[in-house]
């Protein structure tokens, strides 16, 4: 398996792979819900993420087929010693290719990308009472270091 950055050229496959994330985060909280029903409305947004400095979009291929995407930002705690880290944002594999490995092996990929751009930790997020994605991330090596709450308002 590998990473190969996305371009504008890969909004389409990015926009499907990214409605399809969004659509099996809906079951997790009323916040999830899309206002949208196809993903023809991401793709303004994914343009703009692929101009950013501090993103960074990856399709994940195997044997020539694309397989599902990563997007990751870079960011700083300028007050904290261990100040520089990069966010998984977004990890998708397609349905059929989960639970084979590739997950694991982009972890893996991203710490070495990471590293080799001056990250000094990894943090991701998922919903709560998504165990599956709870346990690959422990399972690779992430421990729980602060919980999000949220709060609907109106």
């Amino acid at each position: 398996m590998e990473l190969r950055e996305a371009t504008t050229d890969d909004i389409d496959v990015l926009a499907d792979f990214w409605f399809e994330l969004a659509s099996e985060m809906e079951q997790y909280s009323e916040l999830n819900e899309l206002a949208h029903d196809s993903p023809e409305t991401a793709k303004d947004g994914l343009r703009k993420l692929l101009e950013l400095d501090d993103s960074t979009v990856f399709l994940l291929q195997t044997d020539g087929e694309t397989i599902g995407y990563l997007l990751l930002n870079a960011d700083t705690h300028p007050s904290r010693e261990i100040a520089r880290y990069t966010k998984i944002v977004d990890l998708f594999v397609k349905p059929g290719y989960r639970s084979r490995g590739y997950g694991s092996t982009v972890i893996e990929a991203v710490k070495q990308y990471a590293s080799e751009n001056g990250a000094d930790y990894l943090t991701v997020a998922c919903e709560w009472e998504n165990d599956g994605a709870r346990r690959f991330y422990k399972d690779n090596g992430f421990t729980e270091k602060q919980v999000t709450f949220a709060q609907r308002l109106g």
